[in-house]
């Protein structure tokens, strides 16, 4: 049985912002309906664990993973150092090393600002819209489009030791959502039973009814590498998002 519960999590409260891009908007009626499945995680078998063992520092690893996902699907695979994890934990979440005060995670919309303004490792973030994290068709063609989606958890303690994370009968206090912690994860993968991130250097799977009850931000990140190689996706309007997006910022 897997056990969690020593690992750090990192995500903080949410943070909205009224100008955010919905996904909605830039998909056309015309777009056909997510395939039953996909799986953009290319047989990589060393995810690495992006310091998250040892730091809260989750709202970086993820971005670490969805890296590592993009470009192992454009060409070859990059894993971002942990020096440079460390380095982005500072520089986007005020992290001072050896100061374990300021270990004390990130918020998920600052950081894909920071990503997106100044690139994370050579890495260009174009832009970044939001599927509602309920509206499974959404999220899921987020992740056959684009190559996966980068949530915020609210996770349960019940979540600490499941093999699959997964909604827990009568669980009382410790099956409340962030009764565990706040979480941020990338997630490639999905099928019609669930979904699958990554997480603590490994692919976790969770439930359909997990996601449901403790998905609560469901980011679609748009990726240079992933876009030169993969084209703009038919059905997407990816011009009058980029358009959007240089009018707000």
């Amino acid at each position: 049985m897997a056990d969690h519960s020593k690992m750090k999590l990192g995500r903080k409260a949410i943070k909205t912002d009224s100008r955010t891009l919905m996904l909605g908007d830039y998909l056309a009626p015309s777009l056909p309906p997510p395939p039953p499945t996909a799986d953009w995680t290319k047989g990589i078998t060393s995810w690495g664990m992006m310091l998250n063992d040892t730091l809260g520092d989750c709202t970086i690893a993820g971005c670490g993973h969805a890296v590592q996902v993009w470009t192992a699907n454009a060409g070859s695979e990059v894993t971002i150092p942990d020096p440079t994890i460390e380095k982005y934990y500072e520089k986007w979440d005020g992290y001072k090393p050896g100061d374990p005060s300021t270990d004390q995670g990130g918020i998920e919309l600052d950081v894909l600002n920071d990503w997106n303004k100044g690139g994370f490792a050579g890495n260009k973030l174009l832009a970044f819209a939001d599927p509602k994290p309920a509206n499974l068709a959404e999220v899921r063609q987020s992740i056959a489009l684009f190559g996966g989606v980068y949530i915020g958890l609210s996770l349960p303690i019940t979540a600490q030791k499941q093999d699959v994370w997964d909604v827990v009968a009568n669980g009382g206090d410790n099956a409340k959502p962030g009764s565990w912690g706040g979480h941020c994860v990338f997630v490639p993968k999905y099928d019609q039973n669930g979904f699958t991130c990554i997480t603590w250097g490994a692919p976790k799977t969770m439930t359909v009814a997990f996601w449901y009850a403790y998905c609560d931000e469901a980011p679609a990140l748009l990726n240079q590498d992933w876009l030169s190689a993969k084209g703009s996706p038919g059905g997407f309007d990816q011009a009058q998002l980029l358009a959007d997006l240089k009018a707000i910022v």
